[in-house]
């Protein structure tokens, strides 16, 4: 049975996930563009989790960009588009709460799976980015 992880993450441990995020929507974002070119909302979203990450962006406007990522996902009628708004607006969200990094990576591997199955190579190019120290928080193991 897996364990809830309730580690408190340091200043630097929290950017690193925040641009980690953010790097992950990005990479399926084109999912979504391709389909809705003219909606910059989730572009914008992983913007803000960069901006927040350097200290150039205050975390309640991220948390805003974050709510307008969502608000993409909902309009967005192709799942693989949806989930990659998903992606963005998690990225976005982890300048509030870290643990929304995760969900960003997530819907990122959902992206790709419904776009063409990729979702192994998906989840490798993530694992290939994050940083050694916080793979146990990304990827908990299953057993206690």
């Amino acid at each position: 049975m897996a364990t809830k992880n309730t580690r408190q993450f340091t200043e630097q441990e929290h950017r690193l996930l925040a641009v980690w995020a953010a790097d992950c929507a990005e990479h399926v974002l084109p999912y979504f563009e391709a389909i809705y070119p003219k909606d910059d909302r989730p572009r914008k979203a992983i913007l803000a989790a960069r901006l927040w990450e350097r200290g150039d962006l205050a975390m309640l406007q991220a948390r805003k960009a974050a709510f307008a990522a969502h608000a993409a996902a909902r309009a967005a009628t192709q799942p693989a588009a949806r989930a990659a708004a998903r992606a963005a607006g998690h990225a976005a969200a982890a300048a509030h709460v870290a643990g929304h990094a995760r969900y960003a990576a997530a819907y990122a591997v959902k992206a790709a799976e419904i776009n063409d199955d990729a979702a192994e190579a998906e989840s490798d190019w993530q694992g290939n980015r994050l940083p050694e120290r916080l793979r146990p928080f990304v990827f908990p193991s299953s057993r206690d």
